[in-house]
């Protein structure tokens, strides 16, 4: 029997935040890590933690065999600003299965799974890695580990199963989350919360389309202040949307992520998708997702017991290199306003960037005076999901009959030129991507130079493989080579861009 109880939430306005509170980053080991970075003036860029990571460094191979590692560029924490910190980060979707226990209503991905089995292989989160029963086993792999915090997401519908308050609460959901985030405390693990990791509650997607839909906008703050009140007093670090670009562009306008939408002339998913609008949709829900945003950070900084805290975006850029010289830096400009401006010109200067509006014209939804008021500086830290980078070229002109992000971007870009002569960094045969850590240095020195310097949180970073049944024995699966390889050059990397 599910048991619902009434929340009692009273709103408390306070006049600043503390802004002594430090940056963030994120690097993402097997199961991703955290660090964070103070603001020392001597530094090149603010980056505040780190985990000691064994001293790796050399080629990728495949990944039965070693690279070698040169004993000339090692790094330990000492290495690292004090204070500098390691973690690891999950998602409630991805990690914690027990879909139909405590009460926990369907979401956007429960209903995607089950609707197009074929696009996912079959798969599904009903069981995942069974994060809900088995956290404290992870707490103590993350002690082992020696990391100092713990990224983790709240899913909306483990709360209020039906999406709004007044149709129930989960007294076992919230509970949930009380006790994760309190094993973490006991055991030195700083809690960083994201509010919406991409699982909408089924009843608000079925009954108006979720985020394509402005009615989301109460709905979501309602839930987004909810949390807060509940577990403001413990966590000091939140986020309120992982990863916007690809929730919007993947989900409405390519259709390769949940809810599968766009138009059919979309190049490989366009035959797949039943419904969409390709070029419009994902427009209207990132600009919902941003008033959401900028209305929750109101909330949050109304809420007494999250004084001292922190709040901001997980956005998901790669770095990108010209491949054409005529092109140049302005192509590697377009793309970064598209991919990453998108969302973090309105949070930082209230409003999108002025080549998107050029390009979009009126199919881009319009903030009004008081949206762009709301949205400015409403971001207290930039965070960054990096994972890899890619050769940036502008496009040919497209077909305007047909339109969508791409055509309307005007760059291609792939992880080696178009003659396919050259790669950009290194990648093992097993690798998904290109391991090119130069890109997350310059990509944190465009931030710093774009928007004034801003703190940063490197809230993910990480390394994929295929591996063959050769590759698939324990020893191989336990050396992980090219792992190692990959985190070390990226904290080299953060190594040179802080100091």
């Amino acid at each position: 029997m599910c048991v619902y109880y009434n929340g009692d939430i009273s709103l408390l306005h306070i006049d600043s935040i503390n802004n002594s509170v430090p940056l963030i980053v994120l690097i993402r080991l097997p199961r991703n890590t955290l660090v964070r970075l103070y603001k020392r003036s001597k530094m090149k860029i603010p980056l505040l933690g780190l985990l000691l990571l064994p001293s790796l460094v050399g080629s990728p191979t495949r990944a039965e065999e070693g690279p070698v590692c040169p004993k000339t560029e090692t790094l330990s924490r000492a290495s690292f600003p004090e204070g500098f910190m390691f973690g690891t980060a999950t998602a409630s979707y991805q990690v914690e299965g027990a879909v139909n226990e405590g009460c926990r209503g369907p979401n956007l991905w429960d209903l995607y799974t089950k609707k197009f089995p074929h696009r996912v292989k079959n798969h599904n989160a009903d069981e995942a890695v069974d994060f809900y029963h088995r956290y404290k086993e992870d707490i103590k792999l993350m002690k082992k580990l020696n990391t100092d915090a713990f990224r983790l997401s709240i899913a909306w519908p483990r709360i209020f199963p039906h999406g709004r308050m007044e149709k129930g609460i989960s007294k076992e959901g919230v509970q949930f989350y009380h006790d994760l985030i309190d094993k973490l405390l006991k055991n030195d693990l700083t809690p960083l919360v994201t509010i919406f990791h991409w699982d909408m509650p089924a009843d608000l997607e079925d009954e108006y389309g979720g985020f394509l839909s402005e009615r989301v906008v109460p709905d979501f703050v309602e839930y987004a202040n909810f949390t807060f009140h509940e577990y403001g007093d413990k966590v000091k670090n939140w986020i309120t949307f992982n990863e916007p670009w690809v929730f919007s562009r993947s989900g409405y306008d390519v259709g390769k992520k949940a809810p599968g939408r766009c138009s059919p002339y979309i190049k490989d998913f366009g035959h797949l998708c039943q419904d969409g609008r390709s070029g419009f949709e994902a427009y209207v829900v990132s600009h919902n997702l941003l008033v959401s945003h900028a209305e929750a950070v109101d909330a949050f900084r109304k809420c007494e017991k999250c004084k001292g805290g922190k709040i901001g975006i997980a956005h998901s850029p790669a770095w990108f290199e010209p491949e054409d010289v005529e092109g140049g830096q302005r192509t590697v400009d377009r793309v970064l306003d598209f991919i990453m401006g998108w969302h973090l010109d309105p949070t930082t200067y209230g409003d999108y960037p002025q080549s998107m509006k050029d390009a979009v014209g009126a199919r881009l939804p319009k903030f009004t005076k008081a949206q762009k008021a709301k949205l400015k500086g409403s971001a207290d830290f930039v965070g960054i999901n990096y994972y890899s980078s890619f050769y940036a070229k502008a496009s040919e002109k497209p077909d305007y009959r047909q339109p969508s992000w791409a055509t309307d971007s005007l760059v291609e870009f792939e992880p080696k030129t178009v003659d396919g002569s050259v790669k950009i960094g290194s990648q093992p045969s097993t690798a998904k991507m290109a391991v090119y850590a130069a890109g997350l240095r310059k990509l944190v020195k465009y931030i710093k130079d774009r928007y004034g310097n801003p703190e940063i949180i490197i809230t993910e970073n990480g390394y994929g493989e295929d591996l063959g049944e050769k590759d698939t024995d324990h020893s191989v699966a336990l050396n992980d080579h090219n792992r190692k390889y990959y985190h070390q050059r990226h904290l080299l990397a953060l190594h040179q861009a802080i100091w």
